[in-house]
């Protein structure tokens, strides 16, 4: 029997949070040569929907209807505007309703907004779009949120981080239905990875380096921004401001909400990222970077970015090599 799925694209949707996970069970369906999977779109509302990117798309169910199909899954897919969206209770009635009479369901990017604000993610571990991660931790609260993951299964939940993670989610799901074979064949077949390696703030511009409090610790900051390599102890950037050691210490994590060592080496990885985009090798970017040697370099962007130097450097060159 087929196992129907349901990605509901709101107006504005993302075409490929829709169109992602449409194209890997459609070649699901080809490697187990059979129909697994029926997908249905599904509107808010009669006509077509307006994408983001232009593009249109014609509904294959419309909420409120009298024939919508039953579902297997039901994923909701993110939109531009789905951080700021109106509540449309119709909408949020609806998700309620089938969330409870599928086998699993959950959201891509920012359609992890529409889930929340349904109540259905309370007390469940989800993601999001790193962009819009603190909003939604803001807003929804008893949500669990995973920043830095690319997809995330909690119960029936299944939720993914932004746009391409929908890819992920939708293969992660073939694996469970179908198996790890056809699951790695349709990811070969789509030229994608079967399991992504590292997380989603690999790919983030979280903007650390935005300087902020008063003025004197602001002057102090963009110092630090244009010149990680220099040294950056609390004692020179006290003198620096004009402060005590101690009063600058205080003062900075007040205004700027971390001590003035964690936001140095933030500063120092994000000027590391940028290199190792241009394929600069490890070792000269951690001197180029201001950290003391290549192991307290791995240490700290791994603990910030998740993934080593190396494989950012792959992953943001292709492999492109400069320097040794």
């Amino acid at each position: 029997m087929a196992l129907r799925v349901g990605i509901l694209a709101m107006e504005g949707a993302q075409l490929l949070d829709v169109s992602g996970p449409l194209d890997v069970f459609a070649e699901a369906n080809l490697q187990a040569g059979r129909q697994v999977y029926v997908i249905s779109i599904v509107a808010s509302k009669a006509g077509a929907i307006n994408c983001s990117s232009g593009a249109r798309l014609l509904p294959d169910a419309v909420i409120g209807q009298a024939d919508m199909p039953r579902f297997h899954t039901l994923l909701a897919a993110g939109a531009p505007h789905l951080a700021r969206w109106v509540r449309d209770e119709a909408v949020l009635e609806w998700l309620r309703a089938a969330s409870a009479a599928v086998r699993r369901y959950g959201s891509v990017c920012t359609g992890a907004f529409l889930l929340a604000q349904a109540g259905l993610l309370n007390g469940r571990r989800a993601t999001t779009h790193w962009a819009v991660a603190d909003q939604l931790a803001e807003r929804f609260p008893e949500v669990i949120l995973d920043v830095d993951a690319i997809h995330v299964r909690d119960g029936r939940i299944r939720t993914a981080a932004g746009v391409t993670a929908g890819l992920d989610l939708a293969l992660a799901l073939v694996e469970e239905d179908l198996g790890t074979e056809i699951a790695r064949r349709v990811a070969a077949q789509l030229v994608m990875y079967f399991r992504r390696g590292g997380g989603q703030l690999q790919y983030s511009r979280r903007g650390a380096g935005s300087p902020a409090g008063r003025s004197a610790l602001q002057q102090v900051q963009r110092w630090v921004i244009a010149n990680p390599a220099d040294q950056h102890g609390v004692d020179r950037l006290a003198h620096r401001a004009g402060m005590s050691p101690r009063h600058f210490a205080r003062l900075f994590r007040q205004e700027v909400g971390t001590t003035p060592s964690a936001w140095v080496e933030a500063i120092r990885v994000e000027a590391a990222q940028r290199l190792l985009e241009t394929g600069t090798a490890p070792k000269l970017v951690a001197g180029q970077c201001g950290f003391c040697d290549i192991d307290t370099f791995r240490r700290a962007f791994q603990r910030k970015v998740g993934v080593t130097p190396a494989a950012y450097r792959r992953v943001h060159t292709g492999g492109t090599r400069i320097g040794s």
